[in-house]
Order: structure tokens, then C-alpha cells, then sequence
């Protein structure tokens, strides 16, 4: 074994005693650990899982079940596995259907969303006018598009 004392910090950690983990690695080491899983968090809502780990985690969030249109995407997008494009993309979408449903949720509640101000509309036209300017001529131009085409006029 070659000697390393030359390399400046060489086992500084050798010591236990400097060692910042030591006093966990000493309560860890006790016998009075048990070893038992904690309880399980209780499922109150459906909790979509992937197919590789059907198991619940440990803790989980369930302050926004699934629901809606956006909800069976999700539902669609867990048939899959967590390396498949249909996988993550539908996520991806159900994230967009999602953010709708909770507009037209918040405006069957009579609460209307200042959209413009929640997507930085307003900082983006202070600083950034003309990035603004051509995001509305190109959704502009796109929706003209679409609405031709799905009116089957040429």
C-alpha cells in the first residue's frame, strides 16, 4: 500500500470521532431497533401506481384524484410502463387537459381566472414585447389555419 500522507486532507475522516456522521452511525448501531415497516399511509383515494412497482409508496399524495377527461388519460398513460413514450406523454397532455378543466371548473364556480396575469402575460410585455407579439401571430395564424381546414373550405 503506497503512502498517501503527502496528499494534503488524507484521511481526515479516518478518526470515528471526526467523522459528522459518527453520532448516527453510533444510534444506528443500537439494539433497540426494531426493524418494522412503519404503518402504511391509508389510500382515501384511487392512486394511480406504475406497473412496475404496483405498491403504494411509503407516502403518497391524494389532494387531487384523478378525475375528468384529464384523469382517464392518466389512467391510459399507467397502462404503460415508466419507460414508454405513451407513458410520459400523455401525462404530459393530461397536464394541459387538467389546467383547462380547472379554468372551466373556476368559471362554473363564478370565479373568472385572470389567465393573462397567472400565465406572466404581464411581465412579458413589459420585458419581452416582441417575443409576445410573435406568440400572438403565430397562435393567431395556427388557429386560422385550423378553423380552414375544419371548415372544409379551400
Amino acid at each position: 500500500m503506497e503512502n498517501k500522507d503527502h496528499i494534503k486532507g488524507w484521511g481526515i475522516d479516518a478518526d470515528a470521532k471526526n467523522d459528522p456522521t459518527y453520532p448516527i452511525k453510533k444510534k444506528l448501531d443500537k439494539k433497540d431497533q426494531t426493524g418494522k415497516t412503519p404503518e402504511q399511509q391509508p389510500k382515501l383515494v384511487e392512486v394511480l401506481t406504475s406497473v412496475e412497482r404496483p405498491s403504494l409508496s411509503a407516502v403518497f399524495g391524494d389532494s387531487v384524484p384523478p378525475s375528468g377527461v384529464s384523469g382517464r388519460i392518466r389512467r391510459f398513460a399507467f397502462e404503460y410502463g415508466e419507460g414508454a413514450f405513451l407513458h410520459w406523454l400523455p401525462l404530459i397532455f393530461a397536464d394541459r387537459v387538467n389546467e383547462i378543466e380547472g379554468i372551466v371548473d373556476d368559471i362554473k364556480k363564478g370565479a373568472f381566472p385572470d389567465i393573462l396575469s397567472e400565465r406572466g402575460m404581464k411581465a412579458s410585455w413589459k420585458y419581452n414585447k416582441t417575443g409576445v407579439i410573435k406568440k400572438v401571430v403565430l397562435l393567431s395564424l395556427v388557429s386560422f389555419v385550423t378553423i380552414r381546414m375544419l371548415s372544409g373550405k379551400k
